[in-house]
């Protein structure tokens, strides 16, 4: 055994070893209890950072430690591996997508490999290769045949330079991200998964996910936005359209003043047309495509509109609106129109203050002057201004109004979602073949099943510009329709990558069938996944596709299970200290715009994987923001330092040749302080990295079992026996974190079976109870002197004691005891005066 700790070759070693023993391969074991922990899966960007090594860390410590505990594990890793940076890389290097992937994968795979992550790679699923692809275009086929895949005209983000589609992330200010062109918009037909048909489940099932963050379940509820209230129909005056709008306040309706269109609505230029309006209602449309919803949607940005000239009619007094189109109005919401009452409505206020509209308050509102406002005033108490309706508390106006509308046919009760059906067409050529056929005659037709995958051609042209490279190729549009079997083309769109890391988790399962998506039997063994662990910055769009995916996979009977995680784990950041140009010293997110990323390859060639691994999950519990920190790396090296030596001077000092006694006695206070502590520690770091995931608090409870032990061997009567249970008790709990020292140092111990292999070991709990406790001693609730008495001491005997020591005695001198408080084996309080 070397005298040092040689991370490079012991990390080497069992890194090699554990492939080739396929350490981590799982099958399904019906008669044992399972565990599934999943990270989630990266892109393939060709570079792990430090945010992914504390996300798989983390993942990894729960995997070993729950395969330990005796749950049959599974742990597995893969690639969400579509997307527009290979697409890009092909434009700018003349390289084809999945050259570059591929690289890319397996650059991280070593990656990943060198960390000493537990993973089942013979489970690994990429979502750009051929057997994963076709299965995500059969699922899309079942989801059309279900009703919940369709197609319609949609606005989309178009660079008239580039002749391209833009996605929204590539608009910067208004303009193409590339070439800086301004954005405009352009009408494609695309297609929607019709994800408002869950909506309500959707919502409902939050509340049962109780081992989700708080903070996640209300975003999935914002996001979602279940709102009660009413469709209000108002004519437009002079015209046979009626304009309908949802309102959540229809007690409002008499403070409406004027009406907002979105600059999109299908009535807006038909309404203006040959009128004076028509020009510069124009611009302003052409003026809105230019903008991003975020844009047109904050609420700080000053409010811009035009009147289109014409005016509806408000249905509960009869009093004419006058109609305007803004681009805070957004056309996929509500009905694309609303209904403004700029006293109780800020946004509606500026609006009208800007504009000289008229501003009506109906809620009476208290201490507030109504006539002057300066700002919108709340609408909660008695109505005013409203006809019939005054006098009434505004609650119960909503279902009076509510009626009278519906009984008079101008409204009905509705309820409402901000969730609006996903879009998932891409222009583009990296992702999956959407499998639909267009016929002239059948119109649009799902490809047969028994045709799938429709492979991306390999005869495109990578350009930049215009439409998808799909159309560049000459094999793939023209095909044969699957129903008449006359000429038709091929959808030249593929789908939106989050639909590949909509189900991935479940493939994992079953991922080399090449018969099914899956084997149901195998997917109601693993799922659903027992813990799930990523970024917060998923907590929407991600998790609530997969959640969707998972129910309308459990509707088409492919699975037991309704959701996909039971628990969800959100780490933090990882940011690091860097120098602005203004000489302040800043802590932020690692980023290379901001030169403060340390990349985990320097790490692991300075001081091993162990030791990133240690310092990452040591510094911060995982849910919070973990600083980096060089001298906290440096000291979890020395740890390991200290951890190999304690081991090595056993090994070679020690124990020598001498054979270790089987049974342990306890013959003294330093063998009972230190059986205690074992005892603590195998207690200690299984419920923190059971359950708790508090890895941070783990390490500490193994760091002073580790300076109790060296405080031990300095014994001159050192018990051999329970030193050594303490040596092979420390490997085990530290194994979770820090695999491969304390594999190699189990292997140098003379054991012969592996250590990922090994039982977590069991605490006695009577090794837990001190003999002796130390109680604090107070006066008047300050500290005074401590004494040190046996555990579970009566309370007038802890009194006694107390009251004996010298210093107390001093204290209490000349004053009046009036009452004792004694909280046994913690604390005496005397109340003197």
């Amino acid at each position: 055994m070397q005298d040092r700790y040689d991370f490079k070759a012991i990390e080497t070693k069992w890194q090699k070893i554990w492939a080739n023993e396929q350490a981590f391969k799982t099958t399904e074991d019906y008669d044992k209890k399972k565990y599934y922990v999943l990270e989630m899966f990266p892109y393939p960007s060709g570079k792990l950072h430090m945010g992914h090594v504390r996300n798989y860390s983390i993942g990894d410590v729960v995997a070993r430690f729950k395969k330990m505990d005796g749950y049959n594990v599974i742990h597995p890793m893969g690639w969400d591996s579509f997307g527009l940076p290979a697409e890009n890389a092909a434009i700018k290097n003349g390289i084809h997508p999945f050259t570059w992937t591929n690289s890319n994968i397996n650059d991280m795979h070593d990656q990943l490999n060198s960390l000493g992550l537990s993973y089942d790679w013979d489970r690994e699923v990429a979502t750009c290769k051929p057997d994963y692809y076709k299965w995500m275009q059969w699922l899309f086929i079942q989801f059309y045949k279900k009703g919940l895949a369709y197609k319609k005209d949609n606005p989309v983000n178009w660079c008239p330079d580039c002749e391209t589609v833009l996605a929204n992330e590539q608009v910067v200010d208004g303009c193409c991200e590339r070439c800086k062109t301004p954005v405009t918009k352009k009408h494609l037909s695309q297609w929607y998964l019709k994800i408002t048909d869950y909506a309500d489940r959707l919502l409902n099932n939050i509340d049962t996910l109780e081992g989700w963050p708080d903070k996640v379940k209300t975003m999935q509820k914002n996001w979602i936005g279940r709102s009660e209230g009413a469709e209000v129909k108002f004519d437009i005056d002079g015209t046979d359209k009626t304009l309908v709008v949802y309102t959540t306040r229809p007690d409002t309706l008499y403070g409406v003043t004027y009406m907002v269109m979105a600059p999109e609505h299908p009535y807006v230029l038909e309404l203006v047309e040959g009128t004076e309006y028509e020009t510069p209602v124009k611009a302003y449309i052409e003026e809105s495509k230019r903008k991003s919803e975020i844009e047109r949607t904050s609420l700080t940005k000053e409010k811009t509109g035009e009147f289109i000239g014409k005016y509806t009619i408000n249905p509960v007094n009869g009093k004419k609106v006058p109609i305007y189109i803004s681009d805070y109005v957004m056309m996929d919401y509500g009905t694309g129109a609303i209904m403004a009452v700029p006293a109780h409505d800020q946004r509606d206020f500026d609006f009208a203050k800007k504009f000289g509209l008229e501003i009506i308050p109906v809620v009476d509102v208290p201490d507030v002057d109504l006539d002057n406002l300066t700002e919108a005033a709340a609408a909660e108490g008695t109505m005013i201004n409203s006809g019939e309706y005054n006098g009434m508390n505004n609650k119960d106006a909503i279902k009076k109004i509510i009626a009278d509308l519906e009984s008079k046919d101008l409204g009905k009760k509705t309820v409402n979602f901000k969730l609006r059906d996903w879009l998932i067409s891409r222009q583009r050529y990296w992702g999956t073949p959407i499998p639909m056929i267009h016929c002239e005659e059948c119109g649009w037709v799902p490809e047969k099943e028994e045709n799938l995958p429709i492979l991306l051609p390999t005869d495109v042209e990578f350009t930049g510009k215009g439409d998808s490279p799909l159309t560049t190729s000459k094999t793939f549009r023209q095909c044969t329709c699957p129903k008449c079997g006359k000429p038709a083309e091929r959808e030249i769109d593929t789908m939106d990558t989050f639909l590949d890391s909509s189900w991935y988790f479940l493939r994992y399962c079953d991922a080399k069938n090449e018969d099914a998506i899956f084997d149901p039997k195998k997917v109601n063994y693993w799922m659903s996944v027992d813990q799930y662990i990523g970024g917060v910055e998923h907590a929407i769009l991600h998790l609530m596709y997969s959640r969707f995916f998972q129910m309308v996979m459990h509707d088409l009977g492919l699975c037991d299970a309704e959701e996909p995680f039971k628990n969800l784990l959100t780490q933090g950041m990882v940011t690091k200290g860097y120098t602005d140009k203004d000489g302040n010293f800043v802590v932020a997110k690692m980023s290379k715009s901001l030169g403060n990323v340390v990349a985990p390859k320097e790490i692991q060639d300075k001081y091993g994987a162990d030791t990133a691994r240690l310092f990452i999950l040591f510094a911060a519990p995982p849910e919070k923001e973990l600083e980096w920190s060089d001298a906290g790396v440096e000291g979890s090296y020395r740890f390991l330092n200290r951890v190999y030596r304690l081991v090595y001077e056993y090994i070679t000092d020690i124990r020598g040749d001498l054979k270790v006694p089987s049974e342990i006695t306890i013959n003294n206070a330093d063998d009972k302080s230190l059986n205690m502590m074992i005892n603590v520690t195998i207690k200690k770091v299984g419920e923190d990295a059971g359950g708790r995931f508090n890895f941070n608090t783990a390490i500490a409870s193994i760091m002073e079992l580790v300076n109790e032990m060296y405080k031990y061997k300095q014994n001159a009567e050192m018990n051999l026996a329970l030193f050594d249970k303490a040596i092979n008790c420390l490997l085990i709990v530290a194994n979770p974190f820090v695999p491969h020292i304390t594999e190699e140092l189990w292997e140098q111990l003379g054991h012969t079976d592996r250590l990922y292999q090994a039982a977590w070991p069991t605490y006695d709990e009577s090794a837990l109870v001190k003999d002796e406790v130390e109680i604090i001693v107070q006066i008047n609730g300050k500290l005074k002197d401590k004494v040190a008495m046996p555990n579970n001491s009566d309370k007038e005997v802890i009194e006694e004691a107390a009251k004996n020591l010298d210093k107390i005695k001093g204290e209490l001198e000349g004053k009046i005891v009036v009452k004792t408080i004694v909280v046994p084996n913690k604390i005496v309080n005397f109340v003197v005066k």
